[in-house]
C-alpha cells in the first residue's frame, strides 16, 4: 500500500465484536473472562485476552498495532507521554554502571532525563552531534545504547542513520531514535538500520494537541548478545521478540505508565489524517522559511534550505522534505518576544505538531532549566523563536510574519 492507503486499511479492519469503523473506546479498569481457569491463561500470557487496561486494552491494542505496521517494525508499546517512551525504551536494557551516547542538542525534558539517571548509575557521554564518528570514538566496554532525535528539536540537525546505525552495531549496541519530529511519513528509520523507534505521539501522530502519549516501536532486527544484555536472558526463547517482551512483562507494566484508551481512540483518529497534515506542513514550513530569508532583521534555520548543511542529507534520507519545524533568530530577547508578540495567527504555546502554528521562546520556557552550554548545543540563543507551522494558508503566514517583523 501507498502511505495515505496504510494509515487507513494496514493492519486494521473494523471491530470485530460490532463491526464499528473505527476501535471502540474500551474505557475500562478490567475485562471478565468465562472461567478462572481462562483468566490464569490470559495472566500468564499463555491466551490472547485481556484482564487489566494497565497490562493491554483492545483500544490501546488496535493503535499499538497500526503504528507498528506503520513503521515496519514487529510490535509497539503506547506509553502515557513521549518522555515516559523514552525513559522505558532505554530502562528496558539499561542497569547500573551501563553508559549511554546521546547528542547533546536533545530537547530540554529529554537531557534533563538523562541527569535524573545518573542517581541510578546510569552515564550518558555526550556529544556535540551523534554522528558515526562521534559514536566510534566514545563506544566502550559499557555502552549499551546509543540514543538520538533524528530532527533535532529545535535544532534542526539531521542526522545520519545509515551510518549512525553501522557505528552502533559495529561496537553491539542497539541505536534507539526519536523519530517525533520526522514521522513515518518522512522516513523510516528501520529501513536505514535504526533498531528502536520512539515518539511523543502527543504531536503529529494525534495532530490536534488533544492528548498526551508516547509510543516504543521494536525492528526486531537487533541481534541481543544476552551475555551482555543480561535483563533480556529470560526472554531469549521469544528470539525476536525478547525486548518487546521484556517490556510488556517487564517495566513498561510496572512501572504503570500506560496510555488511556481515550488517548489511543483520538490518536488513533489523527493518525488517519497524518499524510493530508504532513504534505501540508512540510510544504508550509519550506515557503515560509523561503519568504523569511528576503529579511535581513531576522535570520532562519530549516533543514531543507539549500543554505543548510542537512540540505543533501534531507534530499536523500528524507525525500526532500523538512519537517515542520522551522526557527527564527531575531537577535535579542526583547525582539524576539516582540516578534512573537505581534502575530496575529500563531498561537503562543509549547507544543509542536498542531494544526495550528505555534511559537514559542525556547530559552526562557523548555530551556530554562539547562546551562549556557547546553542550550548553545541545543541551537537555543537568546533571540530564537521556534515556530511549529500549522495548516493555515501560506500565504496568510508569510503577510502576518511580515507584519510582526515590521515592527521589531
Amino acid at each position: 500500500m501507498n502511505f495515505d492507503t496504510a494509515l487507513l486499511h494496514q493492519n486494521f479492519g473494523s471491530d470485530r465484536c460490532s463491526g464499528s469503523t473505527l476501535a471502540p473506546i474500551y474505557q475500562v479498569s478490567a475485562f471478565s473472562q468465562d472461567s478462572a481457569e481462562k483468566l490464569e491463561a490470559v495472566f500468564n500470557n499463555k491466551a490472547p485476552g485481556f484482564a487489566y487496561t494497565r497490562i493491554a486494552n483492545p483500544t490501546n491494542d488496535s493503535f499499538e498495532r497500526r503504528i507498528a505496521s506503520l513503521e515496519k517494525g514487529i510490535g509497539a508499546v503506547a506509553c502515557s507521554s513521549g518522555m515516559a517512551a523514552v525513559t522505558i525504551s532505554l530502562l528496558n536494557i539499561l542497569h547500573a554502571g551501563d553508559e549511554v551516547i546521546a547528542s547533546a542538542g536533545l530537547f530540554g525534558g529529554t537531557i534533563d532525563l538523562f541527569h535524573d539517571l545518573e542517581a541510578f548509575g546510569i552515564t550518558t557521554r555526550f556529544v556535540t552531534e551523534v554522528t558515526a564518528e562521534s559514536v566510534r570514538e566514545q563506544l566502550n566496554e559499557r555502552t549499551k545504547a546509543v540514543f538520538t532525535e533524528l530532527i533535532g528539536n529545535p535544532k534542526l540537525n539531521v542526522v545520519d542513520l545509515k551510518a549512525v546505525a553501522d557505528a552502533a552495531h559495529e561496537g553491539g549496541v542497539p541505536f534507539i531514535v526519536d523519530s517525533t519530529t520526522a514521522t513515518p511519513y518522512l522516513v523510516h528509520p528501520f529501513d536505514f538500520g535504526a533498531d528502536i523507534v520512539v515518539h511523543s505521539s502527543s504531536k503529529y501522530i494525534n495532530g490536534s494537541g488533544s492528548a498526551i502519549s508516547g509510543l516504543i516501536v521494536d525492528s526486531g532486527k537487533f541481534p541481543w548478545d544476552y551475555a551482555r544484555y543480561k535483563g533480556l536472558e529470560e526472554y531469549r526463547r521469544f528470539g525476536k521478540f525478547a525486548y518487546i517482551a521484556k517490556l510488556r512483562n517487564g517495566i513498561w507494566r510496572n512501572v504503570g505508565c500506560c496510555v488511556a484508551p481515550q488517548t489511543s481512540f483520538l490518536n488513533s483518529l489523527g493518525l488517519e489524517t497524518l499524510g493530508l497534515r504532513m504534505d501540508r506542513l512540510c510544504s508550509n514550513a519550506l515557503q515560509l522559511s523561503e519568504f523569511l530569508q528576503g529579511f535581513d532583521d531576522v535570520s532562519v534555520n530549516y533543514p531543507a534550505l539549500k543554505s543548510s548543511p542537512y540540505y543533501d542529507l534531507v534530499q536523500k534520507q528524507l525525500g526532500g522534505r523538512g519537517g515542520a519545524i522551522l526557527t527564527i533568530d531575531a537577535g535579542t530577547k526583547e525582539r524576539a518576544f516582540k516578534l512573537i508578540n505581534g502575530l496575529k495567527y500563531a498561537t503562543i504555546a509549547t507544543n509542536i505538531g498542531d494544526i495550528r502554528t505555534l511559537v514559542i521562546h525556547p530559552e526562557s520556557t523548555i530551556f530554562t532549566h539547562s546551562s549556557k552550554e547546553q542550550k548553545e548545543h541545543a541551537g537555543i540563543f537568546e533571540g530564537t523563536i521556534r515556530v511549529s507551522i500549522g495548516i493555515e494558508n501560506v500565504e496568510d503566514l508569510k503577510e502576518d510574519f511580515e507584519q510582526a517583523i515590521k515592527k521589531i
